[in-house]
């Protein structure tokens, strides 16, 4: 039987598409160098940091992706979600006074600083792809199975066309600042839809946990599973989840984008805490519902379309409006944050070196047309993503190739100083390589090792190399030492004088607290 949408919903969802384009074009108006573009100015305050970070990150691949695993192999992998408060207070404390210092546009321009232009460029190049054809496609894909949910007949190749058309249209117009004040909004409207949503399905179970627990198999509620797991296996909890979440939440051009748009450091930091309380919401709003969906919905085929199948079929007139449009929020909030990351490191790293006599100007119509460029190329590979077997596995083994040697340059240099630029770009060669020979014997049945697994012993393979290679050759610079690595000062900087309550180091005694007491729930 074919999905039907109301009136009432279809028009909630088109006044959602007016008000983003229409904030984006307002802003448009006021963009008129690169910094705008790529950096809002460095105007942002603490607030919209923090929920544009969220929005972004709650892309609806996540929630496509985790309602669906939460469906098929229990809630595991929610660990995604509300363990980054853990990479994010590491960014907060090390890595942004580091980067916001340094006045980087790119997260690739402090590997050249601390490093050489090899890694930098190497670096942008890996983030291009994987933002593109992994967190952008992925959204798009998303979208789309959301869309087909209400409109059956619809092809997945033009709606993934259309979503990427107005998604870069605003990016391309009004750069970050209107990603960022757009993903607010978005955050917003996603979190009250999936609140309520949510609510309705535990009214169907009576308010009755038990009844969950009675219809789900034992140990779905468990995030510390056995070694035979195949959605998580425990060692893959201690040896990739955190390194993949540190690469996400310090590393990634995509995420801390927002961060380097900060007044000062101390609403970037607070911006970030933020987010991470923001991120232990999807737990209850998103992979849950997934799980009690088993409980009330058993013998789906296809875990990426629960989700969908619980907006069509639990939600009343109104309300199914209210949610669809947080998908798309979440579709938009995804595609706008990687359009525009994407678009900085073409053009900060690749265009501008090469051209060192662009105006203002002539930077930011350069980033508007790689904008409009990168967005036809993921809507053209997001169908694609259907001949893999689940969305979370794509995003999640695509990341572990790539994911390794980045975290030891950056997370090893900066504690390292006896690391050189041979020592880093040696590293990111041989420890993807490393990461695409297990990939393809994985692929071939040669090596069934979970990829988290794969992740653990592609950082160490990849931290031996960085460290052996630096030793043999010449040692890094003076400067390259000085302004890049940590040193004694950098966790308090910009902390002096400030009331106790405004002290991010006190706010990330209750968020590590909050993220123990989640792991004693469900472990």
């Amino acid at each position: 039987m074919e999905s039907t949408i109301s009136n009432i919903d279809l028009a909630i969802v088109i006044s959602y598409f007016v008000l983003v384009l229409a904030i984006g074009f307002w802003i448009a108006r006021r963009t008129k160098t690169g910094e705008d573009l790529f950096l809002g100015g460095r105007s942002f305050g603490w607030g919209v940091i923090g929920l544009s970070l969220f929005a972004s990150n709650i892309s609806s691949s996540t929630i496509i992706g985790l309602s669906g695993a939460a469906y098929t192999t229990g809630i595991v992998n929610s660990v995604y979600e509300w363990m980054s408060g853990l990479p994010l207070i590491i960014a907060a404390m090390i890595f942004i006074p580091l980067y916001l210092r340094s006045r980087i546009t790119t997260i690739p321009e402090f590997l050249e600083r601390r490093f050489d232009r090899r890694s930098q460029l190497f670096f942008s190049g890996v983030s291009i792809f994987t933002t593109i054809l992994i967190e952008t496609a992925g959204a798009l894909y998303a979208g789309t199975l959301v869309l087909q949910a209400f409109f059956p007949n619809l092809i997945m190749w033009q709606s993934a066309l259309v979503l990427a058309l107005v998604a870069g249209i605003y990016t391309a117009s009004g750069g970050l600042k209107a990603v960022v004040y757009t993903d607010a909004i978005q955050a917003m409207i996603l979190i009250i839809g999936c609140s309520i949503m949510t609510m309705m399905l535990y009214e169907q179970l009576d308010y009755d946990w038990s009844k969950v627990l009675a219809k789900t198999p034992e140990g779905h509620f468990s995030v510390v599973r056995p070694l035979d797991d195949p959605g998580l296996p425990w060692p893959g909890l201690l040896m990739g989840v955190p390194f993949l979440g540190f690469w996400y939440w310090s590393t990634n051009q995509y995420i801390i984008q927002r961060a380097l748009g900060a007044r000062d450091i101390n609403q970037a930091r607070w911006g970030i805490i933020l987010a991470g309380f923001l991120k232990v919401i999807p737990l209850f709003i998103m992979v849950i519902p997934g799980a009690m969906a088993l409980a009330l919905y058993p013998g789906l085929e296809n875990g990426d379309a629960v989700f969908p199948y619980l907006v069509t079929n639990v939600l009343p007139v109104g309300l199914t409006g209210l949610v669809l449009a947080g998908l798309i929020s979440a579709i938009m909030s995804s595609v706008d944050s990687a359009l525009n990351s994407s678009s900085t490191l073409v053009v900060i790293d690749f265009i501008k070196p090469n051209r060192p006599n662009l105006t203002e100007a002539d930077i930011a119509r350069y980033g508007r047309i790689t904008t409009i460029v990168l967005m036809l190329v993921a809507a053209l590979w997001a169908p694609q993503i259907q001949n893999f077997t689940g969305l979370w596995d794509y995003l999640q083994q695509m990341f572990s190739i790539f994911v390794p040697p980045i975290v030891v340059i950056f997370l090893v240099g900066v504690f390292y100083k006896r690391g050189n630029g041979h020592g880093a770009f040696w590293s990111l060669m041989l420890g993807t390589a490393a990461g695409v020979v297990m990939f393809a014997l994985g692929e071939m049945g040669y090596w069934n090792m979970h990829y988290t697994m794969n992740v653990g012993l592609a950082i160490l393979f990849s931290a031996v190399v960085f460290v052996v290679v630096s030793l043999m050759t010449e040692p890094p610079t003076k400067d390259q030492i000085e302004m890049y690595t940590y040193k004694k000062g950098l966790v308090g900087m910009g902390m002096e004088d400030m009331p106790w309550y405004k002290d991010y180091r006190n706010h990330i005694i209750v968020l590590v607290a909050l993220i123990a007491y989640i792991l004693y729930m469900f472990w």
